[in-house]
């Protein structure tokens, strides 16, 4: 789970979706993308995650930027750009424009119009100086910013350890692919959950209450009701594991019988105790993530934590384009 998605219903065309999951349930490994989890009820059942107990990324992510975010974006005058990619509702991007000055430019970027729509009305009554200028687009492809910005001063942002949800290797293409479409000599600030102890790892996956139950099964709802699927909820269970070797928590759905079911008329079979896998979540030491960054052509600057170090915000700076 990522926090950038709090609030933001994403917008999946129902084609790729279909092929997604006919494509996800026919591999020896079931698995289905982890933005498929994010309709409106997925995203209103995250929102709910978010605050619990157990949680613990958006709330520490949030006192970080809420204690350095003056920071973060020092220097960045009132010809600059805060561009954020995957902005969803940009809650957290509010702590940022409290400290910039008059004139600066926001560019939210989000594959949710309906989101881009909401937040653009939401900054621009509580900051009217700041001109929003939002980007429809899906961040993991190469985005395009409007040409007047390409030669002003900017900063951009990507919160809520949503890297995390991609291999290390796919987390590489894709820093070189936000350096590649922010101006020449930007920053970059960056949220990176950080790791510790499976056991609260775990939990943060797998709450009490049972809301990422619901959130995870909530796929199978969401199947049902696009592409007539055939899905007993009943049969099926969340599961959240930690893989230490990877350093990644997984989240599947398991079925607890052999059963058969359909999607769009074809049908998939079934074992007792076999899964479809949702989503990862990968966590990095600050090393890790820094020699990441450099692979990546990013030189690490300075890093902000909380006081138990369980999560990190990374500044980046000094793309390289060779």
């Amino acid at each position: 789970m990522s926090a950038r998605k709090l609030g933001a219903v994403h917008a999946v065309p129902v084609d790729d979706f279909a092929d997604a999951v006919l494509s996800g349930l026919s591999k020896p490994q079931k698995a289905i993308s982890s933005q498929f989890l994010y309709d409106a009820r997925g995203s209103a059942l995250f929102e709910e995650i978010t605050g619990l107990p157990e949680y613990y990324p958006t709330r520490t992510e949030t006192a970080i930027l809420s204690a350095y975010a003056a920071e973060m974006v020092e220097g960045l005058g009132a010809d600059g750009v805060l561009v954020e990619f995957g902005s969803g509702s940009s809650v957290k991007t509010e702590l940022l424009l409290s400290q910039l000055p008059l004139h600066v430019i926001y560019v939210p970027v989000d594959v949710s119009e309906s989101a881009l729509v909401e937040a653009t009305e939401r900054l621009s009554a509580r900051f009217p100086q700041v001109d929003v200028r939002p980007v429809v687009g899906d961040f993991s492809h190469p985005i395009q910013l409007p040409q007047d910005l390409n030669r002003r001063p900017a900063v951009g942002f990507f919160p809520g350890s949503t890297i995390g949800n991609f291999g290390p290797a796919e987390a590489v293409r894709l820093l070189r692919s936000f350096g590649r479409g922010l101006p020449d000599a930007s920053r970059f600030i960056i949220g990176v959950d950080l790791k510790k102890e499976a056991r609260r790892l775990v939990a943060a996956y797998n709450d009490a209450e049972g809301a990422t139950a619901a959130f995870n099964l909530n796929l199978l709802v969401r199947i049902n009701r696009e592409l007539d699927g055939d899905f007993d909820l009943e049969s099926f269970r969340h599961e959240a594991i930690y893989d230490p070797r990877a350093g990644r928590i997984e989240m599947h759905l398991v079925s607890d019988v052999a059963q058969d079911v359909r999607v769009l008329g074809r049908p998939f079979r079934f074992k007792a105790g076999e899964s479809i896998h949702t989503e990862n979540s990968y966590k990095y030491t600050t090393d890790q993530f820094r020699e990441m960054a450099s692979a990546a052509g990013w030189q690490a600057g300075r890093l902000w934590t909380d006081a138990n170090a369980d999560f990190s915000v990374h500044e980046l700076f000094g793309f390289g384009r060779g």
